[in-house]
């Protein structure tokens, strides 16, 4: 019975001491984790198609485009230049979709509607968003609802560019169209014909 107990013991402090000595497994977060905890003190940024570091994605990964928090970021943009810092001291960066020829590429009932909040909404998806996810964001006029869907990568005159679908929805009349973008300076994305 004694020698019982001593085995019932050596076992109990075996096990007790194999459990302890087991390093806590620490896990990063899934991709789709909102920025905020472990991300949020660890790796604050999104990388982008081009591998540059964005501080906010405004809810592309997430599939929805947040129009007001981008107009917001776009109305402090100092000196109106595309891909700049907000402010001074403030490093929130957005990329957008820029160029007079929108209409004329991806047709005018498209771009015709398409204010700087949908070509920064289009911009930055362009450049976080992976081939074959899609984002979807309201316009300025109640109805309006723009989906962009990224579909292919390509290289052009030794730039970064993209294929992509683009689906307009106002008043129960749906236009799609496919068109190709290309990426200029720091989160310029330009439309082009072909």
């Amino acid at each position: 019975m004694l020698r019982h107990r001593r085995m019932l013991a050596a076992t109990v402090i075996f096990l007790i001491s194999t459990v302890m000595s087991v390093p806590a497994a620490l896990a990063d977060p899934p991709p789709q984790a909102p920025a905020h905890g472990w991300r949020a003190k660890h790796d604050p940024y999104y990388v982008g198609y081009t591998g540059r570091h964005w501080n906010d994605d405004y809810g592309i990964r997430e599939g929805r485009c947040d129009r007001d928090r981008v107009g917001t970021v776009l109305g402090a943009v100092v000196g109106g230049a595309v891909g700049s810092a907000v402010g001074n001291d403030d490093n929130r960066l957005i990329a957008i979709l820029a160029g007079a020829a929108i209409g004329a590429i991806i047709g005018h009932e498209i771009g015709e509607d398409m204010d700087r909040n949908d070509r920064a909404c289009f911009g930055h998806s362009l450049e976080l968003l992976d081939d074959g996810h899609r984002v979807r964001w309201e316009g300025a006029r109640s109805g309006l609802r723009y989906t962009l869907t990224p579909r292919g990568r390509f290289k052009r005159d030794d730039r970064v560019c993209r294929r992509f679908t683009l689906v307009r929805e106002s008043g129960g009349h749906k236009v799609t169209r496919r068109g190709s973008a290309c990426r200029y300076g720091e989160g310029e994305w330009r439309m082009f014909d072909g």
